[in-house]
């Protein structure tokens, strides 16, 4: 394998790591990185220890290590060996490990020093998985502290070299050119009505029928979409076989895809984004990519992680082409257009942008840092997601109040387990149930096992009938977790509902009661609506603990759930079930409703009228009714309406709405004492408010600008009606106004007081505005009629200059007499 690209760069990158501690390799697929650089380190002086190669994937890790220690002559497990989650082969003999990044992370934090590791390559750096990050971040951090003899490579697949140089301290960036074989790209574009597994089978079927030879790789964004192509693809001739890629298939299967067909048949391989990077399929030189991935993305509004199928970015198309040149000539049938490859997203967006960040908050506090940002990070950790995290850390017990990990804390992050999840393990090891919760901890990271069923009960019954290596390895997988916690290894008498309990457990707030007839729609405890397909068994119990959702936060469909009742959750969330007291303004009566709710979260338990509710929780509806709409609900007395509206017309501010309201807390509660209705408020204690936030000095501003009456000539008064129409009237009779030369005005302008004038049996005479100009003009006119009907009352020429009187002639005469 000496004609490997990688190998004519290999030099540079051994002197490289010669002269210092670390180096960037930049090579393209199926360069020979990543099988043919930890081999070249064995040799060096400085590497007397165990080298580390990081893999991104399970199934890359398991390849590159029997590709390793073929190219060695070893069997798996002695020189070179690997370590997943659901499998290991190594021993005292291996000096090459490949190891998933999550499984670094664990030995990286039991072991701090590294001992016994004198490089970790890191493979597939420009995926940008949390993972791969934080590993590097704490490579770094361990390096500059305790290991300054430590090797660190960062191996990508793209140009991406000098931001990880400039991370590296400025480490030396060596390129490797790769392997150019060519490769025709052909953009066959697909049609929108159809689904993306119908226009993918014809695309197979062409490319097929167009090349004579070669196997054909195809990626799709998800598993439904790979299981409904399969089946479109069913009658392809006997020497055609079509095989699933992805990474819930048992390690036989992916093997299967992989290598060459033991019967010489063309292979169809049907595959994820698994297959982008790290692993060379022999026989592959035709490539049909859908140009969509699905990724997930952390919605943290929602507090739930979701599948999104969008866009495949043009790194991830290149990537996906150059897959048919690594052997040979190849070709790549693209279902878009040419010219719509520009519009493509340039690159994958960082893990560590769109994540829960729990576990890396978690583990930072773990290894000593309390603030992530201390680290060293091709792209910072969002300040907003730490804090929803630390967040949802305190509400686990894993943080105390000040935010440092406590023992609750450390023991979850001693399991390999998301933090919800080893929570769950940990709480449930106390209930007796710890067996049960490993095997859903297996049930949720292995999509899958024991079918593909909602309901997690009957998924379990599934798995324990299941025969397969796979299923083997998840059940010794699960022995293993809940023996970490102290659970037995054998299954016990269950008590109902047990994987509901445990499910409940890491997911408190979606912990989701049924509020349609149908078990269609669903409310958590965390206030999100779930959705559930009606004909599923589950939709006819009252409570579900839900484990998985995919889709909007309003409305997420439930994935994988388990049946609770009502007394599990009673006895679960004692802690948190609370009694609300809420007291409202009922704007049709002016009083209050009072009710009692017993609540989980945003679920009502049950509701009720409050006999005896806070009297401050009273005052304060009726604040908030009186706010709402207005002072006019308050019971006023004729004097207080008056009061107010002659000092809105002097524009005493002290008495009008805005100041009323504005205020309204420091005089209105003392009155609200004892009342349950607006109307019960004492009418004179809102005139005495009234009274003294006018004061002496107010109400002297007040009369002298809007006095409550107007005095005649004749020394009587009469109401001044602020509400007419025509702005401030009084009504008067006319002869009370003889003598009067000047019309009378009031306010802060000055306006004329409109005089309605009536005759001796009060009926209307006049409106006027302008009374000397009424006793110049229309006057005689009036006291002519006035002399007919009114004779026995003085009607003079010139009203201005006669004395006001509202007595006859005779009585008048009988007076001076």
């Amino acid at each position: 394998m000496s004609d490997l690209p990688i190998h004519a760069v290999l030099p540079h990158l051994l002197s490289a790591l010669r002269k210092g501690g670390n180096a960037v390799l930049v090579a393209p697929p199926g360069a020979g990185k990543t099988t043919a650089v930890a081999p070249a380190l064995l040799a060096e002086p400085w590497c007397d220890g165990q080298i580390l190669l990081l893999s991104p994937r399970r199934l890359a890790a398991r390849a590159a290590a029997e590709r390793i220690a073929e190219l060695l002559g070893k069997p798996v497990g002695d020189l070179a060996g690997y370590a997943t989650r659901m499998d290991s082969r190594q021993s005292a003999a291996t000096r090459i490990l490949v190891l998933t990044e999550g499984i670094f992370r664990n030995r990286i934090q039991d072991d701090p020093e590294l001992s016994g590791v004198s490089a970790l390559l890191f493979d597939e750096v420009h995926e940008r998985s949390l993972d791969s990050d934080f590993g590097l971040a704490l490579a770094l951090d361990v390096q500059g502290g305790l290991r300054p003899d430590l090797r660190l490579v960062a191996m990508s697949a793209t140009l991406d070299g000098a931001r990880f140089s400039a991370l590296m301290g400025d480490c030396p960036v060596v390129e490797s050119e790769g392997r150019s074989h060519p490769l025709d790209l052909r953009h066959i574009g697909r049609r929108a009505e159809l689904r993306i597994e119908d226009d993918m089978a014809a695309a197979i079927r062409r490319a097929l029928a167009e090349e004579a030879e070669g196997d054909v790789l195809a990626f799709l964004p998800g598993v439904a979409e790979i299981e409904r192509t399969a089946e479109r693809l069913a009658d392809l001739p006997g020497d055609i076989v079509v095989h699933r890629l992805h990474g819930s298939l048992e390690p036989r299967e992916q093997r299967a895809a992989i290598l060459r067909d033991r019967e010489g048949r063309r292979k169809v391989i049907l595959a994820t984004t698994i297959a982008e990077t790290s692993l060379t399929i022999d026989g592959v030189r035709i490539v049909v990519d859908s140009g969509l991935n699905r990724r997930a993305r952390y919605d943290r509004a929602a507090g739930i992680t979701r599948l999104v199928t969008e866009k495949a970015s043009q790194a991830a198309a290149t990537q996906r082409a150059g897959r048919a040149a690594r052997q040979r000539p190849g070709v790549a049938y693209r279902l878009w257009e040419a010219a719509a490859t520009q519009g493509l997203p340039p690159y994958d967006p960082p893990q560590i942008l769109e994540s829960d960040l729990s576990s890396l908050l978690l583990e930072c506090g773990i290894w000593g840092v309390a603030d992530p940002a201390r680290l060293s990070w091709l792209d910072p950790p969002p300040a907003a997601a730490l804090a929803e995290a630390r967040g949802r850390l305190q509400a686990l017990g894993a943080l105390d109040a000040d935010g440092s990990v406590n023992a609750h804390g450390r023991a979850v992050a001693r399991l390999p387990l998301e933090p919800r999840i080893a929570h769950m393990l940990i709480a449930a090891k106390d209930m007796g149930l710890a067996d049960q919760a490993a095997r859903i901890a297996v049930l949720l990271g292995e999509r899958g096992l024991g079918g593909i069923s909602v309901d997690l009960e009957d998924r379990l019954r599934r798995w324990r009938q299941e025969k397969g290596a796979r299923a083997a390895a998840g059940q010794k997988l699960a022995r293993r977790w809940a023996v970490m916690v102290g659970g037995r290894d054998a299954d016990a008498l269950l008590p109902d509902h047990a994987a509901g309990r445990c499910l409940a457990l890491a997911f408190p707030d979606r912990v989701a009661k049924r509020r349609s007839g149908d078990g269609a729609d669903w409310i958590s405890a965390g206030g999100r609506g779930f959705r559930l397909d009606p004909l599923s068994p589950l939709a006819r119990e009252e409570w579900l603990a839900v484990g998985e959702v995919q889709g909007s936060a309003s409305g997420a469909r439930i994935l994988s759930a388990a049946a609770l009742d009502a007394g599990a959750v009673a006895e679960l969330f004692a802690d948190r079930i609370t009694i609300e007291r809420t007291v409202r303004f009922r704007a049709e009566n002016g009083g209050v409703e009072a009710l009692r709710q017993q609540r989980l979260g945003a679920i009502v338990l049950s509701s009720g009228g409050d006999d005896a509710p806070d009297p401050a929780m009273v005052a304060a509806a009726l604040l908030s009714g009186v706010r709402q709409h207005g002072l006019d609900r308050l019971p006023w007395s004729k004097h207080a309406l008056s009061l107010r509206r002659r000092a809105g017309f002097a524009q005493v501010e002290a008495l009008s709405d805005a100041a009323l309201l504005a205020e309204l807390d420091d005089w209105l509660p003392p009155l609200l004492e004892g009342r349950r209705r607006l109307s019960d408020v004492d009418p004179q204690g809102l005139t005495a408010v009234l009274d003294l936030r006018l004061g002496w000095e107010g109400r002297k501003t007040l009369d002298r600008l809007a006095p409550e009456h107007f005095t005649t000539p004749m020394g009587t008064q009469a109401a001044i009606d602020y509400e007419a129409p025509g702005g401030p009237e009084v009504e008067i009779r006319v002869q009370a106004l003889f003598g009067l030369k000047e019309h009378p005005c009031i306010g802060p302008d000055r306006l004329p007081l409109r005089l309605s004038l009536t005759s001796p049996a009060r009926r209307p005479i006049q409106t006027t505005a302008d009374l000397p100009g009424f006793w110049t003009g229309s006057w005689a006119d009036v006291a002519k009629e006035m002399r007919g009907r009114y004779p026995r009352h003085p009607w003079p020429d010139n009203p201005a200059d006669a004395a006001a009187t509202l007595r006859t002639k005779r009585a008048s005469s009988g007076a001076k007499s």
